[in-house]
C-alpha cells in the first residue's frame, strides 16, 4: 500500500490511534513506538478452550507477534459450538496446535507456538522467558498452581522476575478478569474465600437412593471407581477414563429410571465444568487482551485489580481493589501459620473434611504432617495405609493446643501451614 494512499484512506482513524489519551504521559508518549512495543513482548496465553480461543485471536489482531499457547486437551466435538478456532476434521487433536495453525493462517506474521502438555510439566526458566502471561482456565487448581509459581519467582533484586499475571474466568453469563502483579497486588490465593465451593452430596444418597443424573456419574467416580479400579489414578482428560464413568453412571441411572446421563455430562461433573456463553467469553477476553495491551504499551494504567462482569439481565460491570491478605500462604509477608479453632472432641478424619469444605482453603485430597510425625499422608499407598487409623482418632490426642499442622495438597506446589487452637 502507497503511504500517500495510506496517510489519506486512514486519516481520520490515524487520528485517533496516534494522539495521546487522557491517561498517557503527552511529553513522551510517541504512538509510533506502540506497533514496535508489540513486537518485542513475548506473552503466553494457559488454555485454548471458549475463552483462549477469544484470547488469541484478540492478541493476534491487536498486534502482538509472539505469542505461547499451552493446553494439555485434545478436541472434543462439544467444543465446536463455542471454540472457533478448531473443526469437526480436528477433533482428537491437541487443542493449543490446531489453534496456533489457524491463527497463523489467519495472521501470517504473528509467530505462535504451541505447547500440548500440562502446565506442571514446563519448569521455571520457561515461565520467565515471557513479559505477560494471561490465563483463560477453567480450574481452580491449575489457578492456584500458576499463582504461586509466579509469585515463588519473584525476585525483588531483579525487577524482570515479576511476571504480571492476567486472569481470565467466566461461569454461564458472569465472567471476571483481574490484573495480578505478583508479590505487590493480591495474588489468586488472597481471593480464595469469594469461590463458591462445590456443593457435597451425601455418600449415603449416592450409594442407595440417586435422584439426578450427576448423582449416578458422582456414584460412578466417588464410589465405583476405586471399588473397580484399585489405586488407579482417574484422570479425567483421559477419554478411556471418561468413558467408563459415562458407561458406569448410565448404567446405574437405567436401574432407579433417571434420563439425562449424557458424555458431555460426565465431563462437566467430574471436572466441575460449567456451561460456557460465547458471548460472556467475548467480553472477558477482550477485557484481558486490553490489559496485555496497557502492561505493553504504558498507554493507559492497567486495571486496579478486579473487574466482574454481570450479564443476566444486563451488561453491568464494576470494579474494586482487592486486597492483599497478610497471612496469605503463597505471597503473605508475614508467614505466619493460619489459627484453626476446633472442638476437642474431633476426629481427624472429620476435621480433614471440614478443611476441605473450607472456602478460603478449598483441598481435594490433603495430607497433615504433624511435629515430626505424619497424621494423614495419601500417597504413597504404603503410607497411606500406615497412616489411616489416625482419622479414627481425635485431633487432640494427635496435636496439641497452639501445634502447627503442614497441609498439603498433590495439585498444589505449596503448603499451608495451620496452628491449632482448641475450643
Amino acid at each position: 500500500m502507497a503511504v500517500g494512499y495510506d496517510v489519506e484512506k486512514w486519516k481520520y482513524l490515524r487520528r485517533v490511534l496516534e494522539r495521546a489519551g487522557p491517561f498517557t504521559d503527552k511529553d513522551s508518549f510517541d504512538a509510533s513506538m506502540v506497533k514496535e512495543a508489540l513486537k518485542d513482548v513475548k506473552i503466553l496465553v494457559i488454555g485454548a478452550g471458549g475463552l483462549g480461543c477469544e484470547i488469541l485471536k484478540n492478541l493476534a489482531l491487536t498486534g502482538f507477534k509472539n505469542i505461547d499457547v499451552i493446553d494439555m486437551d485434545t478436541i472434543d466435538v462439544s467444543n465446536l459450538n463455542r471454540q472457533f478456532l478448531f473443526r469437526s476434521s480436528d477433533v482428537g487433536q491437541p487443542k493449543a496446535t490446531c489453534a496456533a495453525n489457524f491463527i497463523k493462517s489467519r495472521v501470517p506474521d504473528v509467530n505462535i507456538t504451541p505447547h500440548f502438555c500440562a502446565i506442571q510439566d514446563k519448569d521455571i526458566d520457561f515461565y520467565m522467558s515471557f513479559n505477560s502471561i494471561i490465563c483463560g482456565l477453567d480450574s481452580v487448581e491449575a489457578r492456584r498452581w500458576i499463582n504461586a509459581t509466579l509469585v515463588n519467582m519473584v525476585d525483588w533484586n531483579n525487577p524482570d522476575t515479576c511476571k504480571p499475571l492476567i486472569d481470565g474466568g467466566t461461569e454461564g453469563f458472569k465472567g471476571q478478569s483481574r490484573v495480578i502483579l505478583p508479590k505487590m497486588t493480591s495474588c489468586y490465593e488472597c481471593s480464595l474465600d469469594m469461590l463458591t465451593p462445590r456443593q457435597a452430596v451425601p455418600i449415603c444418597t449416592l450409594a442407595t437412593i440417586p435422584r439426578q443424573p450427576a448423582h449416578c456419574i458422582e456414584w460412578a467416580s466417588i464410589l465405583e471407581w476405586p471399588r473397580v479400579k484399585g489405586d488407579l489414578k482417574m484422570d479425567t482428560d483421559d477419554p478411556e477414563h471418561i468413558t467408563w464413568l459415562y458407561t458406569t453412571a448410565l448404567k446405574r441411572a437405567q436401574e432407579f429410571g433417571i434420563e439425562g446421563v449424557t458424555y458431555t455430562l460426565t465431563q462437566g461433573v467430574v471436572k466441575n465444568i460449567i456451561p460456557a456463553i460465547a458471548s460472556t467469553n467475548a467480553i472477558i477476553a477482550a477485557s484481558c487482551c486490553n490489559e496485555a495491551f496497557k502492561l505493553a504499551t504504558n498507554t493507559a494504567p492497567f486495571l486496579n485489580n478486579y473487574m466482574m462482569y454481570t450479564g443476566n439481565e444486563a451488561v453491568y460491570t464494576y470494579t474494586f481493589e482487592h486486597e492483599r491478605k497478610e497471612n496469605c500462604p503463597v505471597c503473605g509477608e508475614q508467614n505466619e501459620p493460619t489459627n484453626v479453632t476446633i472442638r476437642k472432641d474431633v476426629k481427624l478424619g472429620e476435621w480433614i473434611e471440614e478443611l476441605k469444605a473450607r472456602a478460603d482453603i478449598q483441598l481435594k485430597r490433603p495430607s497433615l504432617m504433624g511435629l515430626g510425625k505424619s497424621l494423614y499422608v495419601q500417597q504413597p499407598p504404603q503410607l497411606e495405609e500406615k497412616t489411616r487409623p489416625n482419622l479414627e482418632k481425635l485431633v487432640s490426642e494427635l496435636v496439641g493446643n497452639g501445634e502447627e499442622v503442614a497441609v498439603s495438597d498433590s495439585a498444589l506446589p505449596f503448603s499451608l501451614r495451620l496452628r491449632v487452637l482448641y475450643e
